[in-house]
């Protein structure tokens, strides 16, 4: 079966979970299921649970993971609201890939690509929130807020304005219009698109991926089981931020107010440890190969054996 998606840190992402043992395997981002069938083929130990919100990915990965069928559920949703509820146990090891798959970006209807003639990037096509509701009717207070917070656009404010002029005009219907007015407030150079980091705000505003990561480390967090491994894939500043200072926060022995005189806590707070110093990044071999790797960060963390 011809997989549309090459799974990013695949042999990195099968090492971190080398020795988990028996239970199961949550892949948060099933995606087209490129880490998962990797993980069932090699971890026959292990069973395993995929989360997806998008319908296209769920029935190409229920074709794909047919023969391990009796070891695979997939669910619908969106794994900040699934994961906490899920009755299987124990999970022992969980992974999300928090960046776009190469079919939703190449897929011109599904809104994502710069060149799209159409205005959506939801990841759930049921969603009610689309990328043109945002584009057109946000308030220009607000979209300065989300080109700022979620896209760290140095020229939000320019950036926001010029879109309010071209909408009063006419309504903005395509991707592709969009990108064209990144271009004249953005200027063209280096090795990203001017409107690289406005369609990643737009992006993350309608499919909520900032609140979504943060629920899943909440879940995890109050949920987590002896030597739980967990490989979390981000792709830019914002979401690795996240994990980075979840990954610090549970790591950290000592919880006192960090102004306090000495510490009254006992130092042995830390619920576990990070498996590396510093994220883990593709090979030149990988690059090579999958271009679209070049961004990915990998971080994964084990949950201490005596919890």
């Amino acid at each position: 079966m011809q997989t549309p998606h090459i799974p990013v840190l695949l042999n990195e992402v099968l090492k971190s979970f080398e020795d988990v043992g028996e239970g199961y395997f949550v892949d948060c981002t099933l995606g087209y299921a490129g880490h998962s069938s990797e993980m069932l083929a090699r971890y026959e130990n292990l069973q395993h649970i995929g989360i997806d919100r998008d319908d296209e990915a769920l029935a190409f990965s229920k074709k794909r993971l047919e023969p391990f069928s009796d070891r695979s559920r997939l669910y619908k949703g969106t794994f900040a609201t699934l994961f906490p509820t899920l009755k299987e146990t124990p999970i022992k090891a969980v992974l999300a890939d928090f960046g776009v798959s190469s079919l939703q970006l190449d897929k011109m209807e599904r809104g994502f690509s710069f060149n799209s003639e159409t205005l959506d990037m939801r990841m759930d096509a049921n969603a009610v929130l689309n990328a043109y509701e945002v584009v057109n009717e946000y308030s220009q207070d607000k979209l300065e807020y989300i080109f700022d917070s979620y896209g760290e656009v140095r020229s939000y404010k320019k950036l926001a304005s010029a879109v309010v002029v071209a909408r009063a005009k006419a309504p903005i219907q395509s991707a592709k219009e969009l990108s064209q007015i990144a271009k004249s407030v953005i200027p063209s150079g280096g090795k990203i698109h001017p409107a690289t980091l406005m369609f990643q705000a737009i992006r993350i505003e309608v499919n909520n991926e900032l609140s979504e990561i943060e629920g899943l480390l909440d879940a995890l967090e109050k949920q987590h089981v002896k030597g739980e491994v967990v490989s979390l894939i981000s792709f830019h500043s914002l979401e690795d931020r996240l994990v980075k200072n979840r990954f610090k926060k549970w790591s950290s022995a000592c919880i006192c107010d960090p102004q306090a005189m000495r510490c009254t806590c006992g130092k042995n707070n830390a619920i576990g440890k990070a498996l590396s110093s510093k994220p883990v990044t593709a090979t030149k071999d990988e690059l090579k190969v999958n271009p679209r790797s070049r961004s990915a960060k990998l971080r994964s963390f084990r949950f201490n054996k005596d919890v």
